[in-house]
């Protein structure tokens, strides 16, 4: 199964951008993601400036979930296999070629709020079932991971509930959601 990497990087960028220290303080980012973030960064990178911002952020979010949870044999949206993460590396030049298309989206980014459920909504990325779902998802024992059911597939559903699942966490608090996979299974 082929991973549809445009929608790994729109859920990447709202997680992003709601876990930022403007809004549900998970991560020590603040509004980079935002319209700020976005005004200073373009007068040097004035076609690219949206990729490095995100690019940034990736990477404080991306550090800050591995130091609360990594639990191995298991994918988080910040660690999903190599060989979709080396996808998702190879696809920047693409999305930076296109980056008139992906400007109506970072705007969108920039009305954020720090109800990540409802801005997954807002913008498209879950369903309603999705939803439903979250309710029966649990923060483990040290409230610190989410587990996902099931195995790993990366189908849009799967790659949603890996985001969805941080609105488990709290203000200042974050969780991180995890499912395990099979490595063949990818």
């Amino acid at each position: 199964m082929k991973t549809d990497l445009d929608f790994v990087f729109r859920l990447r960028l709202v997680v992003a951008r709601v876990g930022e220290g403007d809004l549900a303080k998970w991560w020590n980012s603040r509004g980079q993601l935002g319209a700020m973030g976005s005004a200073v960064l373009r007068r040097g990178f004035p076609r690219t400036h949206h990729f490095a911002q995100a690019r940034s952020v990736f990477a404080v979010a991306t550090r800050r979930c591995a130091e609360l949870y990594s639990p191995p044999g298991s994918v988080t949206l910040w660690q999903l296999p190599a060989d979709v993460e080396d996808d998702f590396d190879q696809a920047w030049p693409a999305w930076i070629d296109r980056s008139s298309e992906w400007e109506p989206f970072f705007s969108e980014l920039e009305a954020c709020g720090s109800d990540l459920a409802h801005e997954l909504k807002r913008l498209g990325l879950i369903t309603d079932d999705d939803l439903g779902r979250l309710i029966s998802l649990k923060r483990s024992a040290e409230q610190r991971a989410v587990a996902i059911p099931g195995e790993f597939t990366g189908t849009r559903h799967d790659l949603a509930l890996l985001a969805l699942g941080f609105a488990k966490g709290e203000i200042s608090n974050p969780t991180v959601p995890f499912q395990s996979f099979a490595r063949s299974a990818i």
